[in-house]
């Protein structure tokens, strides 16, 4: 009997461990795993702007901390309206869209419909290529802006606020002399961190879901009967997308 028992121990998976106390493969725990990980490193940069943000001290030479809604306030092809946190709100849009997009490609690798996949794949690649665009177009304004890692010249006088305070969304706005003044530095510094600490997380969820689709489209995943790489690569873009709704609410929203 014992010995029966032994050899049905040995034949089981390697991961099975006689008796798996997870309901989960190797792979996708470690992923969870690396997801943790990666949120406490999040929560520490964001916590960081958090601390610096209110503990900010108004002194001669620096304001209080500048309203994100007047310094990202630009679109597209609309230079000199003022549109707050319109642009933000479609990159937004557009990767939580990309999402959805990657639910879809799990769901039909669950069905083991190598078409949809394809497609569904293809959809959420150009949904982060697309905000990766959006946040460069976003970071080079900024930058022409005056925003510097060490630098920042967003902080709004007593004038600017006044000046702020006359113009509705989509009036004509540009930015008088004396309107703005030394802001505190941290304020850019974490911007471009943080924002570029994610940009980089989605750049790479781009490339792995690049090499997704490409094992797809020639029949990996048909051959080794099931499509689990495409659900584990939707674990970290869904990672991704929900970090930018605390990137979002922090810096744009707060």
């Amino acid at each position: 009997m014992a010995n029966h028992t032994q050899a049905a121990f040995e034949k089981q998976p390697m991961w099975a461990g006689g008796r798996s106390p997870f309901n989960v493969s190797y792979g996708k725990l470690m992923m969870w795993i690396f997801l943790l990980s990666d949120a406490f490193t999040f929560s520490s940069l964001l916590t960081q702007y958090g601390a610096q943000r209110f503990s900010n001290v108004v002194t001669p030479i620096t304001t209080k901390w500048p309203d994100p809604a007047s310094i990202f306030n630009h679109f597209p092809g609309m230079h000199g309206f003022h549109l707050p946190l319109l642009f933000v709100s479609v990159m937004t849009f557009i990767l939580i869209m990309s999402s959805v997009t990657m639910v879809l490609a799990v769901e039909a690798g669950h069905r083991n419909s190598k078409k949809e996949v394809e497609k569904y794949m293809i959809m959420t690649i150009i949904g982060g290529a697309m905000f990766l665009g959006c946040q460069a177009w976003e970071w080079s304004t900024f930058i022409h802006e005056g925003a510097r890692l060490n630098h920042n010249m967003f902080g709004i006088t007593e004038q600017g606020y006044k000046h702020l305070a006359s113009v509705k969304f989509g009036d004509h706005f540009e930015w008088a002399d004396g309107d703005r003044t030394f802001g505190p530095v941290p304020f850019a510094a974490l911007f471009f961190i943080v924002t570029g600490f994610h940009g980089f997380h989605v750049f790479s969820g781009v490339v792995i879901n690049v090499v997704v689709y490409i094992m797809a489209k020639r029949g990996v995943f048909d051959r080794r009967g099931h499509y689990e790489m495409v659900e584990k690569a939707g674990l970290y873009w869904h990672f991704v997308d929900l970090v930018w709704v605390f990137v979002f609410t922090f810096f744009y929203l707060i």
